[in-house]
């Protein structure tokens, strides 16, 4: 047989993407001309600001009527999908080595998952969703200003901050976690997809397209994040010390200063001091949802959780069933809200995904699926349903928050926090500290995403060139001030434009790679095990009882028989079952590697290396071609080197900035923060 290392498909224990041969490259391709598109862009917001707005409005409104649709498709259908593929005989399938145990314990699992779901957003929609769903709700569901409206507004929010925007993030994690902890390849969205593809090469112009549309995806999601973050800082700042300006000035000001604090953190190494200050932020954003519900309306706000979560179950076909051809009101909801947010946390998916799959290495796809799916998201509803529930709660028995319950009357976005928290006592205690906390979501979140970004666009090196993270870095800003100056008053609006708009070709990928992902597992080792041993038990049975009748047993031997032959109908030697696991060197050349010592062996046979064939004698392979040797090697991604300089991480986790954060690691310098968030 004509095995890679001599070693059969089905016995191969996987490949770590940490034990490969690699070498790191800045790809320029995708840095000229991503960071080229990037600049026109900004450059076009700073010459003509409302044109920006105007065309990403007209470009926003056909696309939800005519492709609103695909982020309806990506949000159910990758829930369903994963669900399935978590309970299937795939869901034992581990995101790792045969046998490797989890690098985290699962409360410490749990506790990152929850971290993720920290940051931005919380504070800025926590109050001002609910709010918004509770005297605007969606067209046909109930009366606003009700007390139907309260659970209904609660379990709204939850639809859009729930299981399935987890799912989004969930897809690519699984992808992530999979090809770089169990086929060896490089962690990158286009070697996701190589099983599509017939050219194998992650240099190719398909593969960098994909990249490159990833990277956009990431720091559009990223800097509207950092725009809402910039808007709350300066009107927190101006209620605070009743300085004020006109227009978005501050939030301006706040960017600038507040980049180049990321920069400094992501080229300097004081990343390690930003990591610390994320896992106080996590701990205060904790005591804020805390501080809320005791001093808050503590009984009805217990009251109120069990009731959202059975509503949000209950309401989910028919808020999920909610369409662009219900009318224009049904339209306008959907555009501002639920497809909105889908197409939110598909720019995020990148980001969140790289730092979801560091986490759960060694985990089985069941426990990933089902742990990222439901962990943080009820972490997230429980936080929106204190801070929201809050806030309702007050404007029922005061009315002072919106005045006449009048939609028309609704304070702008980054206030309803501040004003939700004047109405609480300790607020001037709280109100600085919340903005603390603001300013380090921002910086750990930049800061992350520009390292995520980094990693993509050097092939994955878990070292990026600091200087090509700045440049990330500044990206981000230049987007974040453009959809301020755009916007202007309506900011919030600029947002959605630019995010749905930009987010829509990663939507198509994220299809592509649930399939590509499903393809793949077909043909793991485990799943080839599986195979072997429901084909082996069917024959031996049938062979039993047809010549032994009812005493007979078991027992293993070679056969020519195809009727008993366990793989009679599977070709092992087939070119998808063994290239992925040939070993190769950092210039894409096979070499030898013994699976049962997990070492590369320092002779290549030179026939071997050049022909394709097996040699018993030197217990070497042969070569492959340069692409699918690229695509073998895969590099140590950005995703578990003991001494990242950038790993992914979670805005809002433990360390967003710093290391992989809640993920523990010890001495990453620089991590990647992404959250469910804005």
């Amino acid at each position: 047989m004509t095995y890679p290392h001599s070693i059969h498909p089905a016995l191969v224990p996987g490949v770590s993407v940490d034990d490969q041969k690699i070498r790191y490259r800045v790809d320029r391709p995708i840095v000229l001309t991503v960071g080229g598109l990037i600049i026109a862009f900004v450059l076009w917001g700073i010459v003509a600001p409302m044109n920006v707005f105007d065309v990403s409005s007209a470009a926003l409104d056909w696309l939800m009527v005519n492709l609103g649709w695909i982020f309806t498709v990506v949000a159910i259908g990758m829930a369903i999908v994963l669900l399935c593929l978590a309970f299937s005989r795939f869901g034992k399938i581990p995101l790792g080595l045969d046998d490797e145990k989890p690098e985290y314990s699962t409360l410490s699992w749990a506790a990152m998952l929850f971290a993720a779901g920290i940051g931005i957003a919380i504070i800025f929609f926590g109050p001002f969703e609910p709010m918004s769903h509770y005297l605007s709700p969606r067209p046909g569901a109930y009366e606003p200003a009700t007390q139907e409206a309260v659970i209904g507004a609660l379990a709204q929010s939850a639809l859009h901050w729930g299981v399935n925007a987890w799912a989004i993030y969930a897809v690519v994690g699984l992808a992530v976690a999979y090809v770089s902890y169990r086929r060896g390849r490089v962690p990158l969205m286009s070697s996701i997809l190589t099983p599509l593809f017939r050219n194998k090469d992650t240099d190719s112009l398909p593969a960098r397209i994909i990249d490159g549309l990833a990277i956009i995806a990431t720091l559009f999601g990223t800097a509207a994040s950092l725009g809402l973050g910039a808007l709350q800082i300066g009107t927190g700042f101006q209620l605070v010390t009743g300085w004020s300006t006109t227009g978005n000035t501050v939030a301006l000001i706040i960017i600038v200063v507040l980049t180049c604090g990321t920069i400094a953190s992501a080229t300097s190494g004081v990343a390690k001091g930003i990591r610390w200050l994320s896992n106080i932020n996590l701990v205060l954003a904790m005591g804020l949802a805390i501080f809320f519900f005791v001093v808050g309306p503590t009984a009805f706000l217990a009251n109120m959780i069990p009731a959202v979560v059975v509503d949000y179950v209950g309401s989910l076909p028919e808020a999920l069933s909610a369409n662009m051809g219900q009318g224009e009101d049904m339209q306008e909801f959907l555009s501002g809200w639920t497809t909105f947010y889908w197409a939110w946390w598909v720019s995020w998916s990148p980001f969140v995904g790289v730092f979801v799959a560091k986490i759960s290495k060694g985990r089985t796809i069941r426990e990933f699926v089902l742990g990222v799916l439901f962990i943080p998201g009820s972490i997230i509803i429980l936080a929106f349903t204190i801070l929201g529930g809050t806030a309702i709660w007050l404007q029922r028995e005061s009315g002072d928050i919106v005045p006449g319950n009048d939609p028309a009357n609704m304070p702008p976005a980054e206030e309803i926090f501040f004003i939700v928290l004047d109405h609480l006592p300790g607020a001037q205690i709280v109100a600085p500290v919340v903005l603390v906390m603001l300013a380090v979501f921002f910086i750990t979140t930049a800061d992350s995403a520009s390292l995520v970004n980094s990693q993509l666009s050097q092939r994955g090196n878990p070292n990026p060139n600091r200087l090509v993270t700045a440049f990330w870095a500044i990206c981000m800003a230049g987007i974040a001030a453009v959809i301020l100056l755009a916007g202007n008053e309506n900011a919030l609006q600029g947002l959605q434009n630019f995010v749905t708009v930009t987010a829509l070709p990663f939507a198509v990928i994220l299809i592509l790679m649930m399939l590509a992902l499903l393809r793949e597992l077909r043909g793991d080792p485990l799943a080839l095990r599986q195979r072997f041993g429901e084909e082996a038990l069917a024959g031996a049975v049938l062979h039993g009882v047809r010549d032994y009748g009812d005493n007979w047993m078991i027992s293993v031997e070679g056969t020519a028989d195809e009727d008993y032959a366990a793989g009679a109908a599977f070709d092992s030697t087939a070119a998808e079952y063994t290239e992925w696991y040939a070993r190769t060197d950092e210039e894409g050349n096979r070499v030898g590697y013994d699976y049962e010592t997990g070492e590369y062996l320092e002779e290549v046979n030179d026939s071997a290396a050049t022909d394709g064939s097996w040699d018993p004698e030197e217990g070497e392979s042969g070569a492959v071609d340069s692409a699918d040797a690229d695509d073998a090697v895969g590099p140590a991604g950005a995703v578990g080197s003991d001494d990242a300089d950038g790993v992914a991480g979670s805005a809002g986790s433990d360390d967003a900035a710093g290391s992989a954060g809640a993920a523990g690691s010890e001495t990453a310098d620089g991590a990647s923060d992404g959250e469910p968030k804005a």
